[in-house]
């Protein structure tokens, strides 16, 4: 956000800050949704890469499409262990899975 925005907004009352403050979020939890964060974006990223749509995705991994798409979209109901078998069924390897989640911090 521009600088001359964050201006007008605090002028008129307004308080800016970040997610993790908003929410009163402690350190391992504002660091656990920025893994889960980075996962899911992973996720979408080998799918398409690979050229697949999240019906052919959900397919090659028993699962469905609407989980493909709960999983990149970060849905709070998915499980960091779904995300590491989704993702080494995409052909991750635990380098990736390590440099998808150093990403995030």
């Amino acid at each position: 956000m521009k600088k001359s925005k964050q201006d007008k907004l605090r002028a008129s009352g307004w308080k800016l800050g970040t997610p993790r403050e908003f929410l009163g979020l402690r350190d391992e939890e504002a660091l656990l949704i920025e893994i889960k964060l980075a996962l899911a974006a992973e996720v979408r990223k080998r799918r398409t890469r690979l050229g697949w749509t999240q019906e052919r995705a959900a397919r090659e991994l028993g699962s469905s499409q609407s989980r493909v798409a709960k999983m990149e979209a970060a849905d709070a109901s998915v499980s960091i262990d779904l995300y590491v078998r989704t993702l080494l069924g995409l052909g991750a390897k635990r380098k990736d899975l390590a440099e998808a989640m150093r990403g995030s911090a």
